[in-house]
């Protein structure tokens, strides 16, 4: 028979996951150790294996966790009704914040997920390209002419590109670094994307290529920021 969980079980696995999202976000996955996520959570080994089976699975649960707090605001915001233009605002808007408040765990999306089976990583993506799905649909509700070229979703990962890593160089702490907050700039992007959107022609796709390839909610830098607290990258896989 299994041992009953106690009341504050998930509250204390939240506070492993996190913890282990910022010991992997500051010195990547194959670096940590559960000797050192267990100190990080102040439990000991044996403890800590109660919560969670092994690394492999930490590392799993903080990226499939994060893409589907990513999910669920898109269907929060998706179910409400409203015109498009004010739908795709409001998810830009989200979305910044979001990516401000997980900053560790998106960095583990965006780094490690190629340590994950095959399985696991499947299920991560998926949820991704579900949610970049979202935010073309609605692009393509903006201007319906965009999806007939086939740029809707090009011009949706310009602009996951241009809010994904924001966080490595919006410090506001930081001595040297820009003052804005993320929710002062979540508009910023915002109006930025939107003046664009009206100023893309159709023309653009006259040539027409095959389709990019469908990537998650991560689109990787050519190199990383030098502002970045992260170890020197190493060669990863294509991102969203």
């Amino acid at each position: 028979m299994a041992r009953p969980r106690s009341a504050g079980y998930d509250d204390q696995r939240d506070a492993i996951l996190a913890h282990a999202a910022a010991l992997f976000a500051q010195q990547g996955y194959t670096a940590s150790s559960m000797n050192q996520v267990a100190a990080a959570c102040g439990l000991s080994k044996a403890a800590l294996y109660h919560y969670v089976r092994d690394k492999h699975a930490l590392l799993a649960l903080v990226a499939e966790g994060h893409v589907k707090r990513l999910e669920a605001v898109v269907q929060e915001v998706l179910a409400r009704p409203q015109p498009a233009e004010a739908r795709l605002r409001e998810l830009i808007l989200r979305f910044v914040a979001e990516y401000a408040n997980a900053q560790n765990e998106h960095r583990v999306l965006t780094e490690d997920v190629k340590f994950l089976g095959d399985e696991e990583r499947a299920r991560v993506l998926a949820i991704e390209r579900r949610v970049v799905d979202a935010f073309a649909r609605t692009v393509a509700e903006v201007r319906p002419e965009l999806q007939q070229a086939e740029l809707h979703k090009p011009l949706t990962m310009l602009l996951f590109g241009m809010i994904n890593w924001m966080f490595t160089w919006l410090k506001p702490a930081e001595v040297g670094s820009p003052r804005l907050t993320h929710e002062q700039m979540a508009p910023i992007v915002a109006e930025l994307f939107f003046g664009g959107l009206q100023a893309v022609t159709t023309t653009a796709a006259s040539r027409r290529r095959s389709d990019p390839p469908s990537v998650p909610v991560r689109a990787e830098p050519v190199e990383a920021p030098p502002t970045s607290p992260r170890r020197p990258r190493t060669k990863k896989e294509t991102a969203l």
